[in-house]
């Protein structure tokens, strides 16, 4: 089907409102129930058509193989992963006006089935009038000042005017300060775009530490997601959080600082994952402007200049990820000696872009030259080892290496004593750490989630005092299962953990001994084994259950799966857990019951799977009081005991799937 007849176009400047329009359509109960598949896309002036058509695949659900790293062998799989399917893809932010890009692009598109639809949002038509797309709007303009007020006042008293609210208006009457605003010398700089004078008043409104971290997100390109845990830990490497003399940690500051950025829309929850964030294109362009000469984004427009351009003046500097960066890219930073922060930056998911490689001169011959680095991010690319020369830059606080090839440390990184963050997180290949990591004493985060170090040497490299470790598994190899009684050792667990093998748990008490309650998880995934037969007790791994609540105040996402017991113990579904927002509990053939999850207050999404034994489902998951009040997503499958369906209220419900039941 040709694809002009298939796109929708919104046109218009940046910020009049494009992107909120197109998410208002994604995120409709109807359009939902339209198209079989659902992609959003952020497309930006960085277009690499193979990153993108890779994003595009998995957003849509596809995997990603080895073999995709040929292009042809990508389109083909998502050709066919689209024929004869319905989908919805928002194309957000487009800039290139290269018609043979697009339209290689959008080729495995053909094969769709009628009633497909791309949304499009740019800053300009050119191309897409070359390429026929319909224009739903020929430009989209901002408000008008009636309708402007009027939104503002639905918004604020849920009225259409201020008309009933008269007492509002002294608030509004003092000239000093309309005319402070309206003289403001904001409004006479100059800007290629109109919302920025309006967006500048917002900054100058933040506190001084508020201006600084908000400036530092200028070695970000647009489109970035950011992960807050990670941008915290970033701002406190830099030295940007003074003591208080409050009891709150750095972190915890800075958490805080995230917070208050994010409630003044600096920051917004990104499309399509609610636990990473984005900063819009206009709100980048700020953090730009505002940037002090300190601050430096090498990317493809900076980059024409660069010779050009006195480096030795920056602090922080940051490069924009691709294919191959070679030495010849980043040579010129040889005189930047005073640089602080050395980051590696990319747009997208991560397993859009598994193979991008860094030239190795950059790690022995350009590194060694920057001796005051606090900051150093080379994840993504693939490093198969670290130079020696890594123990030479003592000042290095934050070092992150996730999703690169590494198999080993060198061990003169145990010099770098000053080390507060190390990220490991997605090097498979890692099978040991130095024999004297001990001597990391600063060492206060080190994340090795999907890494294939022992569950013997992270219980070792737990003894650091202030440690807290991002693990991702745990699995149960002995008989007797004592070694989740070890967990208790780890005193700071944090983030994510997956525990596999729970069948092999002999007594409650290791368990209990584990101490999950006093561990700061925010997704718990609890896995016994499929195979369901005569030496599982069903008693003993509901009592097992039991001892691995997790802490209430910070779990967001549950998972149980293969449980052997009857029924639940009471902490699952208990209203305590106020910030549980995904559960998934699958496999569990035994249980005849389900748990009151309706109780939990904030859950969004619901998923049950494989509990043959359960025919009813009615007031035992729905408990007591109004039920299920945030669910949004709920779905069954494969419950072939199923027979009876009671009392069913879901008053925020968008998405039910029923399948195989």
């Amino acid at each position: 089907m040709p694809v002009h007849r298939t796109g929708i176009e919104l046109v218009g400047m940046g910020g009049v409102g494009k992107t909120t329009l197109a998410r208002l359509v994604y995120d409709d109960v109807q359009v939902n129930n339209h198209f079989k598949l659902k992609a959003w896309i952020c497309i930006s002036d960085e277009f690499d058509i193979s990153v993108r058509s890779k994003e595009i695949f998995i957003a849509f659900g596809g995997e990603v193989k080895k073999e995709h790293e040929n292009f042809n062998k990508l389109q083909e799989a998502i050709r066919d992963h689209l024929t004869r399917k319905r989908f919805l893809l928002v194309l957000d932010d487009v800039w290139s006006e290269s018609r043979e890009d697009w339209e290689t692009l959008v080729s495995p598109f053909y094969t769709c089935s009628p009633g497909s639809k791309i949304i499009v949002t740019a800053r300009k038509d050119k191309l897409l009038k070359e390429l026929g797309y319909n224009s739903l709007y020929k430009h989209l303009e901002s408000l008008s000042d009636d309708d402007a007020l009027s939104l503002f006042a639905l918004h604020a008293l849920g009225v259409r005017n201020f008309d009933s609210h008269l007492s509002l208006k002294p608030h509004g009457e003092d000239e000093d300060s309309w005319k402070g605003v309206l003289e403001s010398e904001i409004w006479k700089l100059p800007v290629e775009d109109k919302i920025i004078p309006a967006l500048r008043l917002s900054y100058h409104d933040l506190s001084a530490p508020l201006k600084r971290l908000f400036a530092y997100c200028s070695l970000f390109p647009k489109d970035f997601l950011f992960d807050k845990e990670d941008l915290v830990l970033l701002w406190m490497a830099e030295g940007f959080f003074q003591p208080t003399p409050s009891d709150l940690t750095k972190e915890t500051l800075g958490q805080k600082f995230f917070d208050e950025l994010l409630s003044r829309s600096f920051f917004q929850h990104a499309p399509n994952n609610e636990s990473l964030f984005v900063m819009h294109d206009l709100m980048n362009d700020l953090a730009t402007s505002v940037a002090t000469e300190f601050y430096f984004r090498l990317d493809n427009e900076s980059g024409k200049n660069i010779k050009k351009m006195k480096l030795d003046k920056y602090r922080h500097m940051s490069f924009v990820g691709e294919k191959y960066v070679a030495y010849g890219k980043l040579q010129v930073l040889e005189n930047t000696k005073c640089l602080r922060t050395f980051l590696a930056t990319f747009v997208g998911e991560v397993e859009s872009r598994r193979h991008f490689f860094l030239s190795n001169k950059v790690l022995t011959d350009l590194l060694p030259e920057l001796p005051l680095l606090r900051v150093l991010s080379l994840s993504g690319f693939v490093i198969r080892e670290l130079p020696e020369s890594i123990g030479t830059l003592r000042h290095l606080r934050y070092l992150n290496l996730s999703q690169t090839h590494i198999t080993h440390l060198p061990e003169t990184i145990c010099n770098l004593v000053n080390l507060q963050t190390l990220i490991l997180f997605g090097c498979k290949e890692l099978t040991e750490l130095p024999n004297n990591f001990l001597n990391l004493k600063n060492l206060q985060h080190l994340d090795v989630r999907d890494t294939l170090l022992s569950f013997q040497m992270l219980l070792e490299i737990s003894k650091l005092k202030s440690l807290q470790i991002t693990l991702s598994k745990i699995k149960i190899e002995s008989e007797r299962g004592i070694e989740i009684a070890k967990l208790k050792d780890f005193k700071n667990i944090y983030g994510k953990i997956s525990v596999v093998g729970l069948e092999k748990v002999q007594h409650a008490i290791y368990a209990h001994e584990a101490n999950f309650s006093e561990k700061r998880l925010s997704e718990l995934e609890l896995v016994w084994g499929d195979e369901l037969n005569d030496s599982r007790n069903d008693m003993l791994e509901k009592e097992v259950l039991n001892e691995l609540k997790p802490c209430h105040d910070k779990l967001i996402k549950l998972k149980i799966r293969s449980y052997g017991g009857f029924e639940f113990p009471k902490w699952v579904g208990d209203p305590l857990f106020l910030y549980l927002k995904h559960v998934s509990i699958s496999g569990c053939k035994r249980c005849t019951s389900l748990p009151p999850l309706g109780q939990l207050l904030s859950l969004k999404e619901l998923f049950i799977q494989g509990l043959y034994g359960v025919e009813a489902v009615g007031s035992e998951l729905f408990g007591t009081g109004q039920a299920f009040p945030s669910l949004e997503i709920l779905g069954f499958r494969d419950m072939c005991g199923w027979r009876k369906w009671s009392g069913a209220v879901f008053p925020r419900l968008q998405k039910l799937e029923i399948r195989d039941c």
